[in-house]
């Protein structure tokens, strides 16, 4: 048998050091390997999980953003019913407002009215303006002024005219033979009034409102004197 030398056994022993490394090397390897292929195997399974829960997670998202909407249609709804009954619970609130009758316009732009049993002068809106006529009704806020215009009024006393004076006013007759005198409209000053028509009297601002027929009477006038 040859005997070994001290070099060759040093050379012999690093080569088998570096043919256990080499091997656990290669194990190493074939483990990482192993796992490569097994990721590879399950990365399948992992995409379909992950697709399924992308889908769950859309359907959540879609059922979220419905609720979203409704919940913004049911917000929408109450804000505006409560908007409605807010200005409901203001009208209902409000001071009411006074009816007068316009006697007069002055040149700075107030009015004369009689209301509540006095005569004012009040302010009047500027769109409202155009329309007031003497003998016309009128609406006034709680600050009274003038904010809406009405017709004239409808009712009040029949009297009997017994003279139109020159100024435009008429002395009239009313019941128990009382006479007073009265001014005259706007639309009445350009009819021509006699003595002994009737004519509708208004019995708080005490302006002659209308001339007012009276087809009896009427019917016994001669239109032409006959020659006989």
């Amino acid at each position: 048998m040859v005997p070994i030398s001290e070099s060759e056994k040093e050379r012999l022993a690093k080569a088998q050091a570096e043919l256990t490394d080499l091997k656990d090397q290669a194990a190493a390897l074939e483990e990482e390997a192993t796992s490569l292929r097994r990721r590879l195997q399950d990365a399948p399974k992992r995409v379909r999980t992950l697709e399924e829960r992308l889908l769950e997670t859309k359907g959540q998202l879609a059922q979220a953003v419905s609720q979203n909407e409704k919940l913004s249609y049911t917000l929408r709804e109450a804000r505006d019913h409560i908007a409605a009954l807010r200005e409901e619970v203001e009208k209902l609130t409000q001071p009411p407002s006074a009816y007068g009758t316009v006697l007069a316009s002055n040149d700075d732009g107030t009015v004369d009215v009689f209301s509540g049993g006095r005569k004012m002068r009040v302010e009047v809106l500027p769109e409202v303006a155009p329309e007031l006529r003497r003998g016309c009704e009128v609406v006034l806020n709680e600050s009274l002024n003038v904010v809406l215009s009405r017709g004239a009024e409808l009712t009040g006393e029949v009297v009997t005219v017994k003279e139109v004076l020159s100024d435009g006013r008429a002395l009239i007759v009313g019941r128990a033979d009382d006479e007073r005198v009265c001014e005259m409209v706007d639309a009445l000053a350009t009819i021509r009034v006699r003595s002994g028509d009737s004519v509708l009297m208004d019995t708080r601002s005490g302006l002659l409102m209308e001339k007012l027929p009276r087809a009896g009477v009427e019917e016994l006038v001669l239109e032409e004197v006959p020659d006989i």
